[in-house]
């Protein structure tokens, strides 16, 4: 669990200066707005949804500095008892403070039941079992903000108690790309601007992924002893990371390699089981791409590739093969 109340250079300082996500700021923007012209009263609890990597957390952090709040963090997965809950919601030292979980879907049935509770009747229920009593102590006014990519995970109770449901997309190219520069002139990078763009189009429209090649691209460059990214240390680090033309791993290339051999859908385990990777893993990673990108469809008779995937695949496999001839013939 952490309290944070320092500026980040990653952080936008307003509401205004995020990039991207225009209706979810917007709906934002209003309950801030109201808040403050109803006294500086808690804002309403808030449910993020959305792809990883889409500024759940970045989201919440803003609307801590807009509302001048202490903010409060802790991962669904580490509120593994009724103590760790309370000792979470008891934090603040002041009223109206962000109360943010992340992965909240992770939480068990008991302890979002539990959280409804809390956030119910404003206060939490501690056992002493010594005396056999139940002592009742009220909570400071807060904001909880849930963050999620498996909202179905969550119970209805606890739902129904959050009263602005904001759902997050992938980002544009375009909007990636602003990302992109806002973060270098915070840093003072110099950057070929086809980079950016090769970037973002390799980025899936998450901002983390794009934020993270670009780091990748700066250690291409620097293990050359050269401060200023190229295009040619793009090209560079997308062959280090085994990358094709829009992003795609070796393991995604693999899966859909895998799925043009067959002339029937094929099952997730035995797809799994060829590229040697639990099926766990395949589901919620290799394939969460390739179906946003409309690559493959998932039917009660397995997967299968679609029209635009069966095209990718070919014409990865043409450039490879090109590739190769050229390089036999140097």
């Amino acid at each position: 669990m952490t309290n944070t109340n320092q500026s980040s250079q990653t952080i936008p300082p307003t509401l205004d200066h995020v990039i991207g996500q225009q209706k979810v700021v917007a709906k934002l923007k209003v309950a801030v707005e109201s808040s403050f012209f109803d006294g500086e009263v808690p804002l309403p609890h808030i449910l993020l949804t959305g792809p990883p990597g889409t500024g759940k957390t970045m989201l919440s952090k803003v609307l801590s500095k807009e509302m001048a709040s202490e903010f409060y963090e802790i991962l669904g997965q580490t509120i593994v008892s009724p103590q760790a809950l309370n000792g979470f919601l008891m934090s603040p030292e002041s009223a109206n403070s962000i109360l943010f979980i992340d992965e909240c879907h992770e939480m068990s049935p008991w302890i979002q039941t539990a959280l409804y509770k809390a956030i119910e009747e404003g206060c939490v229920f501690l056992a002493n079992e010594m005396q056999q009593k139940v002592q009742k102590l009220k909570l400071q006014p807060f904001t909880l903000i849930l963050a999620t990519t498996d909202p179905q995970r969550l119970l209805q109770p606890l739902r129904d108690r959050i009263k602005l449901n904001c759902q997050l997309r992938r980002y544009t190219s375009e909007d990636i790309q602003l990302i992109l520069r806002q973060k270098i002139r915070q840093i003072g990078w110099e950057v070929e601007d086809e980079v950016l763009e090769q970037i973002a189009n390799r980025s899936f429209g998450t901002p983390r992924l794009a934020l993270r090649l670009m780091d990748s691209v700066r250690r291409t460059a620097r293990s050359l002893g050269e401060t200023n990214l190229t295009i040619q240390h793009a090209n560079q680090t997308f062959e280090i990371e085994e990358m094709d033309s829009i992003g795609l791993s070796s393991d995604e290339t693999q899966y859909l390699s895998i799925l043009s051999d067959s002339v029937r859908p094929m099952r997730l385990g035995v797809i799994a089981s060829r590229m040697g990777l639990p099926i766990e893993a395949v589901a919620k990673v290799v394939e969460s791409n390739l179906i946003w990108l409309g690559y493959v469809d998932r039917s009660e008779q397995g997967r299968s590739l679609t029209v635009s995937g069966l095209e990718h695949i070919q014409n990865q496999r043409s450039v490879s093969s090109d590739q190769q001839r050229d390089g036999g013939q140097q």
